[in-house]
């Protein structure tokens, strides 16, 4: 009787197992500033199933100038209580999303411009050590001029090369966001979009990146993104979850029905590369139960 027993439980449990690696369910997670996460806030996400968070200081800088709107003692202040909410009501900060914008593009030609971005996600870096994060996510550029790309990428990869030592040194891991670029030009014709702004030019890029330097991919900046996590692999180590056509900053929330993405496809994708990361919001829907209910639909559709 024992024998018999022995056998029939030996399948259930690999049925088990099949059932449970095939279900791929990640934690899900969404973007938000890093002054919008008081204690009742951070409480409020882990009660509708929120389990990570990725943030930011942009709330704190003066783009233009560089320069935060508090001061050391008080930006340190900030991230020691932060970092507290989080660990008491047990949501994970799982990234950082550093500062972008006109003045803040790591690949800057003019070098002088290059290092005083550099030397301030520097300082960016310092404040966020505290909050113990795994990933630190970056644009690769702004907007470029006409006919500077091959300049802006040599100037791109320094950037990184010096960041990622930053990043290392604060146990956390760097990655480089794909951007939106459905055609080379912006409509006016006078100026060019970001770099990584299709598969082929993230994959040339990040040939020539270091190996311990990982993607971020944005679904709602390129169309049919599975593509992109297809062909970046083991490299994805971070998402950014919302709907799209590749057109635009569309942002739509993924069960909104609006967008063009194939969540079955993609689900697919993530398999595919055995992705590891969170199912990471950067989309917005009314009630914060909405993430988790709709994260449970799409899966579902796999």
């Amino acid at each position: 009787m024992f024998k018999l027993r022995k056998l029939i439980l030996i399948p259930f449990t690999v049925l088990l197992f099949v059932t449970t690696a095939y279900a791929q369910k990640y934690k899900v997670g969404i973007s938000i500033g890093a002054n919008s996460l008081t204690k009742k806030k951070l409480q409020q996400l882990s009660d509708a199933g929120i389990d990570c968070v990725e943030t930011g200081l942009t709330p704190y800088i003066n783009k233009d100038s560089l320069t935060f709107t508090l001061d050391d003692a008080e930006m340190m202040k900030k991230m020691r209580e932060l970092k507290q909410a989080a660990t008491e009501t047990g949501v994970e900060i799982w990234s950082i999303h550093m500062p972008y914008g006109k003045e803040i593009d790591i690949s800057f030609v003019d070098e002088a411009r290059r290092q005083k971005v550099v030397a301030f996600h520097q300082q960016v870096l310092k404040y966020v050590a505290v909050l113990k994060p795994k990933i630190i996510l970056f644009h690769p550029s702004y907007y470029l001029s006409l006919n500077q790309r091959d300049a802006h990428i040599q100037q791109l990869i320094k950037s990184v090369g010096e960041l990622n030592k930053d990043v290392k040194a604060i146990k956390s891991t760097m990655v480089v966001e794909n951007m939106l670029g459905p055609a080379l030009l912006v409509a006016k014709g006078n100026q060019e979009r970001p770099l990584m702004r299709s598969v082929e030019e993230c994959l040339a890029i990040f040939k020539l990146l270091p190996d311990d330097v990982y993607a971020a991919v944005d679904l709602n900046h390129i169309a049919e993104p599975e593509t992109l996590l297809l062909a970046l692999g083991k490299r994805v180590k971070t998402l950014h979850v919302a709907d799209g056509d590749g057109q635009a900053e569309r942002h739509y929330f993924p069960c909104d029905g609006k967008g063009q993405n194939d969540w079955k496809a993609i689900f697919n994708a993530l398999k595919a590369i055995q992705y590891q990361g969170p199912f990471m919001y950067e989309s917005t829907t009314k009630e914060l139960s909405g993430y988790r209910e709709c994260y449970d639909k799409l899966l579902k559709m796999n």
